[in-house]
Formats: C-alpha cells, sequence, structure tokens
C-alpha cells in the first residue's frame, strides 16, 4: 500500500491508500479510518482506529466486521443516520452538521448525485443519504468527499489543502466533472479515488494549467 506524507502544524499527516474508498490516516498519534472494508485491507494487521469515518451505507463503504476488527475501547465512528440504523452505533451526523470530536474539527458535507441515476430513474445516491467530511489536522483541512457528483455545496468549499474525489463511473463524477469541481474550491492536492477503471490521466490532463492545484495518482481503484 502506498503512503504519503505531508507536514502539519503538529507533525506528519501519514495518508495510506488502502484502495477503492478505503483510506487510512495518521496525525497527531490519532489513526483516521475512513469507510474500511475487508476486501480492501486486512483489518486483522491494520492498527486500532480512534476515529472511523463513513460516508454511506452501501457495502464498498459500510463494512462491520472490518469496523470491528479495528476498534477498541473509546474509538469513535462517525456516520449517517441510515449507516447508524444498519450499526447501531456511533456518533450520528449529517449534512451541514459540524462537531469536535477526540479534538478534531469534523464538518459532515453532502454527497449525492445529480446526473447519474438508475434505470428506475433515482439517482445512484440520493441527497441527504450520504456525507463528505472536511477534517481539520492541525493547520490543513482534508476533504474526503465520499460517493458524489460535483454539487454546489462542494464548489463552495474553501481552503481545503487535501481532498479525496471519486471518479467511479457511472456512479460518482467524471474526469471533467472531477475537473470542474476542482477549479472551483481549489484544493492545493488532489487525490482521485475510488475510480475504478476511469483514466485519471483525463483528470490530470484537465487540471495541467492549473498550478495551484497538484493533481497526485495513487493506486485507488
Amino acid at each position: 500500500m502506498e503512503k504519503d506524507i505531508i507536514k502539519g502544524s503538529k507533525g506528519d499527516i501519514e495518508i495510506t491508500f488502502i484502495g477503492h474508498g478505503t483510506l487510512m490516516m495518521r496525525y497527531d498519534d490519532k489513526v483516521i479510518h475512513v469507510d474500511p472494508v475487508s476486501s480492501e485491507g486486512n483489518y486483522d494487521k491494520m492498527p486500532d482506529a480512534d476515529l472511523i469515518l463513513i460516508t454511506h451505507e452501501h457495502g464498498d463503504h459500510l463494512d462491520p466486521k472490518a469496523i470491528e476488527k479495528i476498534q477498541k475501547e473509546g474509538t469513535q465512528i462517525v456516520l449517517t443516520q441510515i449507516c447508524f440504523d444498519k450499526f447501531n452505533e456511533g456518533v450520528i451526523m449529517k449534512n451541514g452538521d459540524e462537531k469536535e470530536i477526540l479534538g478534531l474539527k469534523i464538518e459532515a458535507v453532502p454527497a449525492y448525485n445529480i446526473v447519474h441515476k438508475r434505470q428506475s430513474g433515482g439517482p445512484f445516491h440520493p441527497k441527504g443519504n450520504g456525507n463528505g467530511y472536511v477534517v481539520t489536522l492541525g493547520d490543513k483541512k482534508v476533504y474526503i468527499a465520499g460517493d458524489t457528483e460535483n454539487i454546489p455545496e462542494m464548489k463552495n468549499l474553501k481552503d481545503i489543502d487535501i481532498a479525496f474525489l471519486p471518479m467511479n463511473l457511472p456512479y460518482t463524477m467524471t474526469p471533467e466533472m472531477a475537473a470542474d469541481a476542482s477549479k472551483a474550491f481549489k484544493p492545493k492536492i488532489l487525490y482521485p479515488y475510488h475510480f475504478g477503471n476511469t483514466d485519471t490521466s483525463e483528470l490530470v490532463e484537465l487540471l495541467k494549467d492549473k498550478e495551484d492545484i497538484e493533481v497526485r495518482i495513487r493506486d485507488m481503484e
């Protein structure tokens, strides 16, 4: 698994790219797991979590078995109402909520589809069901978008240092959508993640003239 180190005000932010929509971060002696899923990593060997962020209820994001393997006494789990109804534990955050948990500021950002829909006509991710999260780690704001398109709430974000944007078609964003959003909210470092078979080089090409946005490609199919 690839890792990146980004300097933070209380030491390094270490990001581990586990796969798909699954991440792990370490900062200030805290271990943060994002959408831990057994199919993406061996959670018997992962460090226990201080904080777990669950974006939505789909099985490639909410895996109770993986969560249970990295829970310890005091682990805080942040999740949506639908996820809580399935898992029966954790701190519920609705779109727009802000909380301080373990000394970290966490903001829940909407995550939903506008364009991409099921054959039935409903969106793959209805508005209000899922969250993205902005987590403030010292002097850095990290945005984990969850499964979403380039929605207005994303474009209105400010001062994002690190962003993870999904491009797994047809469920989330095309490279054009991800580029459109990035040009609006201007993350300093952009990681496309959860991108399946989408060609990440298209996003790199679309943002090649945006010197204020550093696009980093990691193995996050």
